[in-house]
């Protein structure tokens, strides 16, 4: 279930990336801590809301010429899925609603400074010990600092994970995002393994992969980028007087 982003689990993810060779000199290095908890809600018997906030944390430097590092909260999300309680056929499931972009950035060099909305959806089906998912959305900007760019991408996320009885994963997944104004693409693959793990009472997944951007603009990063990610879990049944 820790490979279902729909899974009726409240789960808080912290994931730490660092990219490389960014700027116009290909000096520059960005370590940024994505906090992204996931919360689940019953609207009825046959309908879910799932909700995903993505909380960025950034630490850069040299990512443009003359201008130092920065560090500090970066531009936070939040999708929202509903999703039928029932698998589909074929063992399908999916969520459709919004995304919602704020202008949380404490820099102006950390964030778009601009207010954002769009679609979001995701399918997925598990077969055995296979899971399969692709998530997409698309956000416009519609308010914000009228001196910066307006926003017009599109996120696609394929992702393919095996798990064990040992309780070890292996994915592999992208993070592809295409800029509709600059008419460019980021294109990463990331390969990650993780571990389900026990801290006392509640199961922490602990992952550790590495990527490489196959396509990016020219400021953006290149080559190798690495991540760190601690999946801590809390089982809805633990407000219910124990742990399932």
């Amino acid at each position: 279930e820790l490979t279902n982003p729909l899974a009726d689990l409240i789960t808080f993810p912290i994931q730490a990336n660092f990219d490389q060779d960014i700027g116009p000199l290909d000096e520059g290095s960005k370590v940024q801590t994505n906090f992204q908890p996931v919360i689940p809600f019953n609207l009825s018997d046959s309908l879910n809301l799932i909700s995903r906030t993505v909380i960025p944390v950034v630490s850069q430097k040299d990512l443009f010429p003359g201008l130092g590092s920065q560090s500090g909260l970066g531009d936070m999300s939040m999708s929202l899925f509903f999703s039928p309680a029932e698998t589909g056929p074929g063992g399908a499931i999916w969520g459709l609603g919004p995304i919602i972009l704020f202008p949380t950035a404490s820099d102006s060099w950390l964030g778009a400074k601009k207010w954002g909305a769009g679609p979001t959806g995701v399918v997925l089906a598990m077969n055995g010990s296979w899971t399969y998912c692709g998530l997409a959305n698309h956000v416009w900007s519609f308010a914000g600092d009228s001196d910066r760019p307006d926003i017009n991408n599109t996120f696609l996320q394929p992702f393919v994970a095996h798990t064990w009885p040992s309780a070890w994963t292996v994915s592999l997944q992208s993070e592809t995002t295409y800029n509709w104004t600059l008419e460019a693409w980021s294109v990463p693959v990331n390969l990650a393994v993780a571990k389900l793990v026990w801290l006392g009472p509640l199961p922490v997944s602990l992952q550790v992969g590495a990527g490489y951007w196959l396509d990016s603009p020219d400021m953006a990063a290149k080559g190798w980028r690495f991540r760190l990610q601690a999946n801590f879990v809390l089982p809805k049944s633990i407000f219910t007087g124990g742990i399932g």
